[in-house]
């Protein structure tokens, strides 16, 4: 199959099941099992197990990390579930290789640090797997994001980066909002990642978030991996939770794509300023020069005229916020003020209504099927969603609803990112992963209650 054929039908084979009745996809398949491996049963991974050890359609037939602590923990995990104990693969940071040999695998699920993502992606494409879901995100370099897809290509595999926020359930009544036409045409839209992760940087990843100031070197703990990003990146780290439901509004890759982009960041205070008060300047790690600007700023221009802005801001002093902002020619919704807008329809002109009405009104059929099923799951639910329309997609053999070409223009605003602010700001281009046929794909993401 030729690169143009595989786009064309992954996309015709997601879109087939958008609109098929739901009720009879899932009872036709509920019977068969989906075996599956994990990659990294650290904290993330173990977010993930719990949600397939809950399901009678999956088997958990190995896991693999060089991590004894994390691999008791979900050891424990399994045999609290009353599922059979899988094989484990541990002792080296390649053993994930040896358990990629593993017989009639369907898929694998990876949450490991960024670094490793782009290599086990393909590693899993090249053993015969035909179903990944990863980790945000797929690679570090532009360059990686052209061999994924190449390699998602070459193997007419499918590649799904778990990105949970797609199936927030405000993000989705929204969705549902867009869709009907509330908000008019797009006209502007903001998202990004504005999370205090002082502390998450500096912890050992088992105890309660306690301000300590080290980097833990007994394993691979965000604290030992992300905060080494921090030290030696400047852009934005982690785009996804944002532009991943900007993408699926303005429909990107699918009759709308990114043109270009431009980053700038401020200067690096609040990591140094953390050490300094918590542990003192004479600590160690007082002495590091952090690279990664307390804010960064990214704007994107898309092919059908939209404006995008993107933030990631995790070393200040703030409340968790995604800034979400969807601007069209009939209103308006901003997640920090919970407030939704609609010309004509809103109950005082040039007054924010409570966006909870809207949200509650416009609830989307996915969260209204499934609410009960997510119930309990991390994330306030949208984690189970997003593992529930993976392991769908491997049952019935189909296109996952967020592709590869998704997982890679999502993911490569990092570099290009990274790109714009070591030039000096320069507007950059941005890549076209579909080769020109964003222009005919059709969206496929949440159409119906379907999964």
């Amino acid at each position: 199959m030729n690169r143009k054929d595989f786009i064309l039908k992954s996309g015709m084979a997601a879109a087939s099941v958008a609109v098929m009745p739901s009720s009879n996809l899932f009872a036709a398949n509920t019977e068969r099992q989906v075996k599956v491996a994990i990659i990294g049963v650290g904290l993330r991974g173990q977010n993930h197990l719990e949600l397939l050890l809950r399901r009678a359609d999956v088997e958990v037939a190995a896991i693999c990390d060089i991590d004894d602590r994390m691999l008791v923990m979900a050891k424990e995990q399994i045999t609290n579930s009353g599922k059979k104990l899988p094989s484990v693969f541990t002792g080296d940071v390649y053993a994930w290789k040896k358990m990629l040999e593993t017989k009639g695998l369907d898929a694998i699920i990876i949450a490991t640090p960024w670094e490793w993502h782009k290599e086990m992606i393909i590693g899993s494409l090249e053993s015969g797997i035909k179903y990944v879901g990863s980790e945000v995100v797929i690679g570090i370099t532009l360059q990686d994001h052209w061999d994924v897809v190449r390699a998602a290509e070459k193997h007419n595999a499918h590649v799904m980066m778990l990105e949970n926020v797609c199936y927030r359930r405000d993000v989705m009544a929204v969705l549902n909002m867009v869709r009907q036409g509330l908000f008019g045409e797009m006209i502007h839209l903001q998202g990004g990642y504005q999370h205090d992760l002082r502390e998450v940087k500096f912890n050992d990843g088992i105890k309660a978030y306690g301000g300590g100031c080290e980097m833990d070197e007994k394993g691979w703990t965000e604290a030992r991996w992300r905060t080494h990003h921090s030290i030696y990146r400047d852009g934005d780290l982690y785009p996804t939770h944002g532009i991943g439901p900007i993408a699926h509004y303005i429909n990107i890759n699918r009759g709308n794509r990114f043109l270009n982009l431009c980053s700038f960041s401020t200067k690096a205070r609040g990591l140094h300023e953390h050490v300094i008060k918590t542990c003192g300047p004479d600590h160690p790690n007082a002495k590091i020069n952090f690279k990664l600007g307390d804010v960064v700023t990214t704007s994107i221009k898309c092919a059908n005229g939209e404006t995008i802005l993107l933030q990631h801001d995790t070393s200040l002093p703030r409340p968790y916020s995604l800034g979400f902002r969807v601007q069209g020619t009939n209103g308006i919704w901003m997640d920090v003020n919970k407030g939704i807008y609609i010309e004509g329809k809103s109950a005082k002109a040039h007054q924010w209504d409570d966006a909870k009405e809207w949200l509650d009104k416009y609830d989307h059929p996915l969260w209204a099927r499934w609410s009960k099923e997510a119930t309990g799951s991390g994330h306030g639910g949208m984690d189970f969603y997003v593992v529930h329309s993976f392991i769908e997609s491997v049952k019935r053999n189909v296109a996952t609803p967020m592709d590869v070409y998704d997982a890679a223009a999502w993911s490569a605003i990092t570099p290009l990112s990274e790109q714009s602010i070591e030039l000096g700001n320069e507007t950059v281009e941005f890549p076209d992963f579909t080769g020109g046929q964003w222009m005919y794909r059709k969206p496929v993401f949440a159409f119906t209650d379907d999964y």
